[in-house]
């Protein structure tokens, strides 16, 4: 799996940063890809990569604030005008259902694709899937504010051609069954188990997408033993005040999360437009003073799950 970020600024748009969207790769045959979040541009942004809109099976919002759902209507519209069929699940704190119903309805938008879309106001389980659980949690904003706990099913492991190439099996659909764990027969009457031919299988993916808040023990609690926590870093650490008085947090504090969560790697994004491309440098050693495995998203990067 990958992110790729669509807006990393916090607030407006500003000339080298986007209000917030990002997007999750699952890597998966279907190609499919997770939406957080949806400020206004976020299509705009979508056309400078290679996401496809029809792509998009499932878009979580973190809260309800301008800067992360005014690029909703137009997106939606524009997945059914480009030929988008197959069903979208939007998730959103309870609002967004009125929000989008209000905005299809007054612009007088019809979708080809049917939409669901599931409210929640609390922490708890989101998602149940053959290869994700998602949950939610409670963060500290101005608005209700949510992060997302993603955890992939560890997967079977690889055949081990080896001791298959060992044992003189000869390739054909039987390597199927074994790599399943059956018990197979080959034609010389040989039985061989699948158990000893599987290697142990694949940890799954445990990632962390927060949306605005303050310093919180549930955005620790969120990224326990992450791989990947996304958070917002609004402000600077000498801003601390001013992040403090906006119910926001400071890449200090992000850093601190991170650390106290035991996670392994930090993403740092929704940057105040008061710091420009140069403040970059300050605001990356200030985080990794605290956790060193930090980085600071720019509009179009990829991280690796």
């Amino acid at each position: 799996m990958k992110f790729t970020f669509l807006g990393t600024g916090s607030g407006v748009p500003a000339k080298h940063r986007n209000v917030s969207s990002l997007a999750l790769h699952l890597m998966d045959k279907k190609g499919a890809i997770w939406l957080f979040d949806c400020g206004e541009g976020t299509q705009q942004q979508i056309l400078h990569t290679k996401i496809k809109l029809r792509k998009i099976e499932k878009i979580f919002i973190t809260h309800l604030h301008g800067d992360h759902i005014f690029g909703l209507p137009g997106l939606l519209g524009s997945r059914s005008f480009q030929g988008g069929e197959t069903p979208l699940k939007l998730y959103g704190p309870k609002g967004i259902k009125e929000y989008i119903d209000i905005s299809l309805r007054v612009s007088g938008t019809y979708l080809r694709y049917p939409l669901t879309i599931k409210e929640f106001e609390e922490t708890g389980q989101l998602i149940e899937e053959k290869d994700f659980t998602v949950w939610t949690g409670v963060l500290v904003h101005g608005l209700p504010s949510f992060g997302f706990r993603l955890e992939q099913r560890d997967s079977p492991g690889s055949l081990l051609m080896d001791k298959v190439k060992e044992a003189d099996i000869p390739i054909g659909p039987l390597l199927q069954k074994l790599k399943e764990g059956e018990k197979v027969q080959l034609p010389d009457g040989r039985f061989f188990y699948g158990k000893n031919f599987v290697g142990p299988p694949k940890k799954g993916k445990v990632i962390a997408v927060l949306g605005d808040t303050r310093f919180t023990d549930g955005a620790v609690q969120l990224a326990s033993g992450a791989d990947t926590l996304i958070h917002e870093a609004t402000f600077s650490s000498e801003d601390h005040v001013i992040a403090e008085e906006y119910f926001h947090s400071t890449t200090v504090q992000a850093a601190e999360v991170a650390k106290l969560a035991s996670a392994k790697q930090l993403i740092l994004n929704h940057i105040s437009s008061r710091y420009q491309q140069e403040d970059t440098h300050q605001l990356l050693a200030e985080a990794r003073e605290i956790f060193p495995n930090t980085f600071i998203a720019e509009d179009f990067s990829s991280f690796d799950c």
